[in-house]
């Protein structure tokens, strides 16, 4: 067992003789930090934090499991002290690599620091450890009336810390907003492991920097969130979910855009092509037309009076378009067709046994731009591509199969990728809206941000973090 980076910097002017007895020096440390038992070094150990969502594998050299902030910082210390990389990670549900060893290191993992801590019902506010559980918290939350908007789809195990690191989004970012805009305050252990808060406790605080907005998204690589201060809002009352079946893929991305600039507010509108619609068929107990070639979800929330407004209004909508409207009748019905939305990024994998995993956004109005533009794609270059997800904000998931130990057919699938960033930029789009950039998107990362933009974030980076300590090549290109 061995630090890469401690390894390098030691050999660069010891013998390396020396290096073994600094290896246990570091160890016999780090196990005074956190505990013997919570200090995880064997290959069995180890090897459960080296891969996450995005189907890569890098084995840390160490695992830390922290309780306190307390030992986070004290961690931090010996990092500084001795160099070696130190990577934050939640449930390791992210798919671009944010949360991998890519250099080694040691691995800080959060299970233990899963306490909320406080619900304040009256300030609607709830202050949470990193580890705590999205869909947890949620379900918390609600017994006091509140509701904590965002919602990833791997809610029922994404951590908050994690959802944080990458400001992951979600169905209901079309009216809520993603996970920035519940964020209002933190508490951070910097690379030398400072202890630091940021935000406030209130509605408005404008004081300073807004360090709590520079931290939120910048994946794990500037400093370490120990307690996240949250905005809560009141629960919506009542909640009236359709599912729209199309026989026509450009009329149904066709009706997003229109939709919303009908005066329709809803909490979330999803969507599905007939691809996506084929691998989750099974979990949908009313059988949908044969020739459905794609799917919204629409669901709209409030007080009753508003949801009967706008189920009125939306019902009124549809009816002059050519689909099949179904509302859900009750809340297993409800659960039924959410359970078939966010079971379609696993069930894909039934298709190839891998996947090149993208979340572009475009533009509303030119999503069926972009629909046209991968089924030239999938055409072009034989392979499986099936889009869905939030089409309410432009974030459409664009999940390229292939089976990796078909060299063709991988290379065809990194080239759809290229295209497809191509094309999504030149259309006033972004490369990720929530899954962030880790490394799977860095060697693209110029193509969307300009030298002046890439050079004063690698400065933010030297400033916070001049030893390149905190989850090093991660976002900028090595």
């Amino acid at each position: 067992m061995c630090f890469a980076a401690l390894e390098k910097h030691w050999l660069s002017d010891r013998i390396s003789g020396i290096v073994p007895d600094m290896e246990k020096k570091i160890i016999k440390k780090l196990q005074q930090a956190v505990g013997k038992a919570n200090l995880l070094t064997s290959l069995e150990e180890c090897s459960c934090y080296s891969y996450d969502a995005s189907g890569q594998n890098f084995m840390p050299d160490a695992v830390a499991l922290p309780e306190s902030t307390a030992q986070v910082a004290a961690l931090l210390r010996l990092a500084d002290e001795y160099r070696f990389p130190v990577i934050p990670r939640g449930a390791g549900s992210g798919t671009t690599g944010g949360s991998l060893p890519v250099h080694g290191g040691l691995v800080i993992g959060f299970s233990r620091m899963h306490r909320i801590l406080e619900i304040d019902p009256e300030n609607m506010i709830a202050v949470v450890e990193p580890g705590v559980v999205t869909g947890e918290l949620q379900a918390a939350v609600k017994k006091h009336g509140l509701m904590y908007p965002p919602d990833p789809a791997s809610l029922k195990f994404c951590s908050i810390g994690g959802n944080a690191a990458e400001c992951a989004g979600g169905p209901s970012a079309v009216k809520y907003g993603v996970t920035r805009d519940y964020i209002i305050g933190l508490e951070v252990v910097l690379p030398n492991g400072e202890i630091m808060r940021t935000g406030v406790r209130t509605e408005k605080g404008v004081v300073g920097y807004d360090l709590t907005r520079l931290f939120i998204g910048s994946e794990g690589t500037l400093a370490i969130f120990t307690k996240l201060i949250l905005r809560l809002l009141p629960l919506a009352e009542a909640k009236a979910t359709f599912l729209l079946s199309f026989s026509s893929l450009a009329q149904a991305t066709g009706l997003v855009a229109k939709s919303l600039t009908a005066g329709l507010m809803p909490c979330t509108l999803e969507y599905m092509d007939r691809t996506a619609v084929q691998v989750v068929r099974d979990r949908l107990s009313n059988s949908l037309p044969e020739e459905t070639a794609a799917l919204l979800l629409v669901e709209f929330d409030g007080s009753k009076a508003e949801v009967e407004q706008q189920g009125k209004l939306f019902a009124e909508f549809v009816q002059q378009e050519d689909c099949v409207v179904r509302r859900a009748e009750s809340e297993e019905e409800t659960q039924e067709l959410w359970l078939a939305r966010r079971s379609i990024a696993p069930a894909c994998l039934s298709l190839r046994p891998h996947k090149i995993s993208e979340d572009v956004v475009v533009p509303r109005s030119r999503i069926p731009e972009l629909v046209r533009f991968v089924e030239q794609l999938t055409q072009e270059l034989e392979l499986i591509i099936l889009t869905f997800g939030h089409a309410g904000d432009g974030n459409i998931h664009v999940n390229i199969m292939v089976d990796k130990q078909n060299e063709q057919e991988y290379g065809k699938g990194l080239k759809a990728k290229e295209r497809l960033f191509e094309r999504v930029l030149s259309m006033g789009g972004t490369l990720s809206g929530e899954h962030g950039v880790g490394i799977t998107k860095s060697p693209f990362l110029s193509q969307e941000l300009d030298e002046t933009a890439l050079s004063v974030m690698r400065r933010l980076k030297g400033l916070f973090d001049p030893h390149n300590i905190l989850n090093p090549g991660k976002i900028f290109p090595v």
